[in-house]
């Protein structure tokens, strides 16, 4: 139990810290970050409940007016505006990026990895942004998609990186690794 708390601490502030990393916001509010490969590594390294966890101790933060992400945003605003979707899909990505590398056991790690973090950390993280985007700025679907487009290279180069990190990480100290480990 104190490992999982001191994991689920240690992942949250993870997050915080890659919010620091210079964004470029775009003109339709939304920022380019670094803290959606936080959110795919919380599920790659913690697996789905650690890691979906993990995002939820850092909204949590975020909710209470911490500002914590990119930007130095916080408080319960950040909630209902362009972004929301995607905070609120960071928990379901995290989870579903996890649970492809808890139960994907028959690829190497690094391709395992990288595409849970694609599937889970791009494609599930995507459909809640894109709802988000789509009624915070009343836009349709297909124009929320397109506004969204952009992304999408460097998330995949992000999903790789989580994919490569976690692998080196599984070889470095493979009982860090909890997405691995038996329950």
């Amino acid at each position: 139990m104190e490992k999982t708390v001191a994991n689920v601490a240690l992942f949250a502030a993870l997050i915080a810290v890659l919010g620091l990393v210079p964004n470029i916001t775009l003109g339709f509010g939304v920022p380019i970050t670094a803290q959606s490969l936080g959110v795919m590594l919380c599920g790659t390294v913690l697996g789905a409940r650690r890691g979906a966890m993990a995002v939820l101790v850092f909204l949590l933060l975020v909710a209470l007016g911490l500002p914590l992400l990119s930007g130095g945003r916080g408080g319960l605003g950040v909630f209902a505006g362009p972004t929301s979707g995607f905070l609120f899909g960071w928990v379901v990505a995290a989870f579903v990026t996890g649970l492809i590398v808890e139960k994907w056991r028959g690829a190497p790690l690094v391709l395992v990895a990288s595409v849970a973090s694609i599937i889970g950390g791009i494609a599930v993280l995507y459909a809640f942004g894109i709802v988000g985007m789509s009624l915070v700025l009343g836009k349709t679907i297909s124009e929320a998609t397109l506004l969204v487009l952009a992304f999408i290279p460097g998330d995949i180069a992000k999903a790789i990186v989580a994919g490569l990190l976690t692998a080196s990480l599984a070889r470095a100290r493979p009982s860090s690794l909890l997405s691995r480990q038996a329950r």
